[in-house]
Parts: structure tokens; C-alpha cells; sequence
């Protein structure tokens, strides 16, 4: 039997994910600022070896970040459909849950955790 949840939950949740996604967008450009300084201070090459690993990192990890929000926005849009097909009651209808937004938000969110504390400690090195 497959989860399922009010669809005003899950469409708080839509959102409160959408905020998260747009917050580890604006932390990618600040990473990304911090490794552009780093890398006109220091042109060592196990400097600009490990930029580019944390430069792809960050690609890697908007692109996953894009793909995820993706997600969101097609279940988004599958919850405003269903309240426009029968909007009576709606706030009191269940909907399937979105199990695997849901893990790829957790995996992100390890990931992203982990990509900051290995960058931090790069960044510690040759600031």
C-alpha cells in the first residue's frame, strides 16, 4: 500500500523544498566566488587541480539541483490540477506521496554537507 498525504501538506512541502533548492543555488555561486579569489591568489598546480574538482562539484550539484526542483514542479503542478479538476473539499483529499522527492532532497542536503566541509577545509588551506 503506497503512502499517501493531505494535499495541503504536500504542497507546503513543495514549497518549503523549493526554498531549500533556491537556498543551495545561492550558496553554489558563493562557493564559486570564493574558489574564483582562491584561484587568482595561488596558481600552484595542486591549487588549480582541486579548483577544478570543486568547480565540477558545483556543476554536478546544480545540474542535480535543477533535475530535483524539476520534480517538484511536476508535482506541483499534478496538486494544481487535481484541486482545478474537483476543487471541493481539496484541503481535506489525500494525494500518493512524493517518497522520492523526498529521498532526493535528504540525499542532496548530505551531499551538499559533505561538499562543504571537504571545500572548507581546501579553503582554509590556501586562504
Amino acid at each position: 500500500m503506497s503512502k499517501s498525504e493531505f494535499i495541503s501538506e504536500q504542497h507546503k512541502e513543495n514549497v518549503e523544498w523549493s526554498s531549500k533548492l533556491d537556498f543551495y543555488k545561492d550558496e553554489i555561486e558563493i562557493l564559486q566566488k570564493r574558489l574564483d579569489e582562491i584561484a587568482v591568489k595561488n596558481n600552484k598546480k595542486e591549487v588549480l587541480t582541486s579548483i577544478e574538482y570543486f568547480q565540477n562539484q558545483l556543476i554536478i550539484h546544480r545540474n542535480t539541483i535543477d533535475e530535483i526542483q524539476h520534480g517538484v514542479n511536476v508535482s506541483e503542478d499534478a496538486l494544481v490540477s487535481e484541486v482545478k479538476k474537483n476543487p471541493v473539499a481539496s484541503d481535506h483529499r489525500k494525494t500518493k506521496y512524493h517518497q522520492a522527492e523526498k529521498e532526493e532532497i535528504q540525499i542532496l542536503e548530505k551531499v551538499f554537507k559533505e561538499l562543504r566541509e571537504e571545500f572548507n577545509r581546501f579553503v582554509s588551506k590556501w586562504i
